[in-house]
């Protein structure tokens, strides 16, 4: 396995593959990246795939590609995509932070002090940033638990997991807190204060107010979920023992249905529910599965033939080729006609030799847009004038 040697190599590889690794890294969900695939976004240099192999940018497996892990969580972090509630960066982070307060506490150098110094900010910073992101993907893989797993049982589990991550984030929340006001750290944070500390751990608190605000609703969130998951599979549970009942053949005489259904005239309004088959792609891709959709589709094809009425015949009159000019004022020209004529420019435009006949109207609008496109090359003097009730300023060219 080799390894890049610098970050202008690295930047390098991923500029000239991005659209490869964006159109796998848009498809890591839905199914792995076949070679094929790939070998049509490198236009069929395989040299440029087995680099990224041996690099390990990505991995081969069988007749399949997909982005190695390390690339995945950075590019999901950057693009705060991550679905991982990962609480242990987080402690990490505070453990850190007190063995670098420890650091600079028995450091004599200062110039290693300030070293110490600069690491406990961006341990400060990380730790904000990874709280409030972490806080952020938990209220997402909550919705999307809830919403998309099928099976009741595993959708519960989830969502006591989320749960008990809530609770991990919630005691870090509180260990972040209790370190910034903690009164053996306070001893650092007033010695080495200065503007741009004070500045992150202001920053800090706010990150984590937020984060506990958020906790609250998580929390209230995830009970409301859980109630409702626990009803539906009890729902569930009822039509399973109705189905086992109706099976044996004995639904009629094990439970009261026929009375309840002949009280209950609410199922006669209701939509009739479809539950389409949704399948794979790689499925659908089989020769035998076309050739039944064929089939299928060309059932479905009406034998009721529809006579397509034809339009009446266009006059002979809109057939005859008619030519039609269109003359338009060059205003380059009549613009430097007009700074060798040293006259005003409005008396210049209205006495101008067009190619066609201008009315009034037309000259005034030439005079507008003169004065528009090249006002910077026009002199204005604070004189006006009328003519035809319409009042203009005396311009001269410079």
């Amino acid at each position: 396995m080799n390894a890049f040697s610098n970050i202008k190599e690295l930047l390098s590889v991923l500029a000239r593959e991005r659209t490869l690794l964006t159109e796998m890294f848009e498809k890591r969900k839905t199914f792995s990246y076949k070679y094929d695939y790939a070998l049509e976004l490198v236009e069929y240099d395989d040299s440029r795939i087995r680099f990224l192999i041996d690099y390990s940018v990505i991995r081969e497996n069988g007749n399949f590609l997909e982005i190695d892990d390390q690339f995945i969580q950075f590019f999901e972090q950057i693009l705060e995509v991550n679905e991982e509630i990962n609480t242990s960066l987080i402690d990490s982070n505070i453990q850190h932070l007190k063995d670098n307060i420890n650091y600079y506490f028995k450091e004599n150098n200062e110039h290693r002090k300030y070293s110490y110094l600069r690491t406990i900010k961006s341990s400060l910073r990380k730790m904000g940033i990874l709280t409030l992101r972490n806080v952020v993907d938990l209220k997402r893989n909550i919705d999307n638990t809830f919403k998309n797993e099928p099976n009741y049982k595993i959708k519960k589990a989830k969502l006591e997991s989320l749960d008990k991550k809530r609770d991990n984030l919630s005691l870090f929340i509180q260990s972040i807190e209790k370190l910034i006001n903690e009164e053996d750290e306070q001893t650092f944070f007033k010695t080495a204060l200065d503007d741009e500390l004070l500045h992150i751990i202001h920053h800090l608190k706010i990150q984590l107010n937020e984060c506990n605000h958020n906790i609250i609703s998580v929390q209230q969130q995830i009970l409301e979920y859980l109630n409702q998951v626990q009803y539906q599979s009890r729902i569930v549970e009822k039509v399973r023992q109705l189905k086992y009942l109706k099976d044996q053949f004995t639904i009629r005489n094990d439970t009261d249905m026929e009375r309840v259904l002949a009280a209950n005239k609410n199922l006669i309004f209701e939509k009739r529910k479809f539950y389409p088959l949704k399948l794979s792609l790689d499925y659908l891709g089989n020769d035998e599965v076309l050739e039944s959709i064929r089939k299928a589709n060309a059932k479905q094809h009406s034998k009721v033939k529809q006579k397509v009425s034809l339009a009446p015949a266009l006059p002979s009159d809109l057939l005859k080729e008619e030519t039609e000019i269109e003359i338009q004022i060059n205003l380059e020209e009549v613009k430097n006609s007009f700074i060798a004529s040293g006259n005003n420019l409005f008396n210049f435009v209205i006495r101008y030799p067009y190619e066609k006949e201008l009315s009034f109207d037309e000259q005034v609008t030439v005079f507008c847009q003169l004065i528009s496109l090249y006002e910077e090359e026009f002199e204005f003097t604070n004189d006006f004038s009328i003519m035809n009730e319409i009042e203009y300023a005396i311009v001269y060219p410079k």
